[in-house]
């Protein structure tokens, strides 16, 4: 992509049917809108059992790298944290530092990690349990689920995915070209995508100045056009796009320096929700989930 097709990027995002905030303050964050009825969506990602302040929403979206490399320990405190935020919808993925939540993979390469092979299922059954589904936590591994924020309200269909391009060979990885292309193929149409890796040329530069998203995952958006993609992985990317679709057969781009969306033309607001201080976005020493790498506030219209 030229600089010119790159999505726009912007601190806070203002459209009649969406709202999106990437700074503010956590002990006092936006009102959500009061004209319509609104869902809130707070995400987050990449928080490696770092606990921080989050404001409330309606709904808790975490998109993956909740542990450092995946132990039990490591597991328990994040399921402890999850339990004690008051969210009553509270989505999550996994990424590539969760190692045991990849079954099959981990078994094989845990001894690079591990001094002794963790207990998979013990560790992925704790956040899909009762327990975990009495704490409002809906854990999603290339599957869907539909959440309502009030009774008689829209219900948001929900897709969740933990992969991402080859990184060093952690968990969840996939090979660029026919891998990526198989499966991103599969990613049904959603109103909320999660993914843990973003896709190509969006929220994705790392600090060397490359473009390292998913390039299939790029080229099925048009197609698939969630109302909100929510990704991590690139921390030092950590923050909010918008994606105007003017065109049925309309590339994933848009015009860098746009003011104004179009009035009723379909978009998707892109969030890069990364908790982990990194790059040029770090003024001075942070603490995880603050400064310009705060839970994202993104609020969207049910009618």
């Amino acid at each position: 992509m030229t600089d010119a097709e790159q999505p726009r990027f912007e601190p806070s995002i203002s459209t009649p049917t969406s709202r999106a905030y990437s700074q503010y303050d956590v002990h006092n964050p936006p009102p959500k809108p009061t004209e319509g009825n609104w869902t809130r969506f707070v995400c987050i990602s990449d928080t490696h059992e770092h606990e921080f302040s989050v404001p409330m929403g309606d709904v808790l979206l975490h998109g993956g790298d909740l542990t450092h490399v995946g132990r039990e320990d490591g597991c328990r405190n994040v399921l402890r944290w999850l339990s004690s935020l008051p969210h009553p919808h509270k989505i999550i993925i996994a990424g590539n530092h969760d190692l045991t939540f990849h079954d099959g993979w981990y078994q094989q390469h845990y001894m690079g990690w591990h001094a002794k092979m963790e207990d998979v299922q013990k560790i992925k059954s704790m956040f899909t349990d009762e327990a975990a589904k009495k704490a409002n936590i809906t854990y999603l591994e290339d599957s869907s689920c539909a959440v309502q924020a009030r009774p008689g309200g829209k219900t948001w269909t929900v897709y969740g995915s933990p992969w991402q391009p080859e990184f060093w060979n952690w968990a969840f990885n996939y090979a660029r070209g026919t891998d990526a292309q198989e499966i991103v193929s599969k990613f049904p149409k959603a109103d909320i995508l999660i993914t843990h890796g973003p896709p190509f040329g969006v929220l994705d530069q790392v600090m060397a100045g490359v473009n390292v998203g998913c390039e299939a995952l790029a080229a099925r958006l048009p197609e698939l056009r969630p109302q909100l993609h929510l990704f991590g992985h690139i921390h030092e990317a950590h923050g909010l796009a918008v994606q105007e679709w003017e065109h049925a057969e309309q590339a994933l781009s848009a015009e860098k320096n746009r003011v104004e969306l179009s009035e009723g033309v379909p978009h998707t607001i892109f969030a890069n929700a990364a908790a982990w201080p990194m790059g040029k976005l770090v003024r001075e020493p942070q603490e995880f989930g603050s400064g310009a790498f705060m839970p994202i506030i993104v609020d969207l219209r049910e009618d």
